[in-house]
């Protein structure tokens, strides 16, 4: 209940609670009103809480399924129902982060027509930007800003914007790769690499060093004379992977596919995709992940002898 609802209201009870002729009953008629208002308020702050925890483990279980082929049959009827737990609770920033990775994630791993991605792509953005604007209200045009006005932005955020700046990076950098086709689009890789940039900068060891392994995937997006830098990107890789422990097992992939194919390195390649077939793929939040990235290490290892 809003305060100004609450205001009113109490305003029309008391002015009723003057036809009570007797003292006891209108106090008893008076705090049946002050608490039930009070427990309808933390009824709605328990519902937003139940949506909130309803998503997020929605999330996890989705990370830690085994079988890709359920999750992709499965997953987009709860993508409408998280869309529905953001119309029903549109303030609960929590809720549209985990809308956020949820869309981007889906279209990265299974949706191949770029029509779809671009528009999945866009909704997982949207959600960031307004989960961010929620949480911090003075950053509600971050996206929007030219370059030099972005790095100052982006120098007065602190650790408590941590998580909002991290998945904010994770849904742009997947709106670019739908994008990528798009110069407008590419444009924006300054900014989306600060944004991960100030991720390290605040934690580098922020969910596992994941910044790492996008910035690794960003470096390698150009070639080098487009402003690409292979020797960053391998760093970043490196650091990901050490960070990680090597249980995220996509960056193995894709430091083999990005990097040690970008400069013909087939030993490094071969390497990587071996130790990933031949990894364990039960780690806790990449079960999903590590599944897809086996099958897709099978698939650049069948084709090496042909691509080097």
């Amino acid at each position: 209940m809003k305060s100004s609802q609450f205001i009113c209201q109490s305003k029309y009870y008391f002015s009723q609670s003057k036809n009570i002729k007797d003292k006891t009953s209108r106090f008893i008629w008076l705090l049946s009103f002050i608490l039930g208002s009070f427990w309808l308020q933390g009824c709605a702050v328990i519902v937003s809480s139940a949506t909130e925890n309803l998503a997020e483990n929605l999330a996890k279980a989705i990370a830690n399924n085994d079988d890709p082929k359920t999750v992709k049959q499965g997953a987009p009827s709860y993508l409408i129902m998280i869309d529905s737990f953001v119309e029903g609770d549109p303030e609960n920033s929590s809720v549209k982060r985990a809308a956020s990775k949820l869309n981007v994630a889906y279209a990265a791993m299974f949706v191949e027509d770029p029509e779809r991605q671009r528009k999945m792509g866009d909704k997982g953005l949207k959600y960031a930007v307004s989960a961010l604007c929620l949480d911090f209200p003075n950053n509600c045009q971050l996206t929007s800003l030219n370059y030099d006005d972005f790095q100052a932005r982006l120098n007065l955020v602190n650790k408590k914007q941590l998580e909002d700046v991290y998945t904010l990076g994770v849904a742009w950098s997947a709106w670019l790769q739908f994008h990528r086709s798009d110069w407008n689009a590419v444009a924006k890789l300054p900014q989306i690499k600060s944004l991960f940039n100030k991720v390290l900068a605040l934690d580098d060891r922020y969910n596992q060093g994941a910044a790492h392994y996008y910035l690794a995937l960003l470096n390698s997006i150009l070639p080098p004379a487009m402003g690409g830098d292979t020797d960053l990107a391998q760093q970043h890789f490196l650091k990901a992977i050490a960070l990680s422990q090597g249980k995220n097992l996509m960056v193995q992939v894709s430091y083999a596919e990005k990097y040690a194919r970008l400069i013909f390195d087939q030993s490094l390649h071969d390497n990587l995709l071996n130790e990933v077939i031949a990894a364990n793929p039960y780690m806790d939040g990449y079960v999903l992940s590590n599944q897809l990235a086996i099958a897709k290490a099978k698939e650049l290892l069948a084709s090496s002898a042909d691509y080097f």
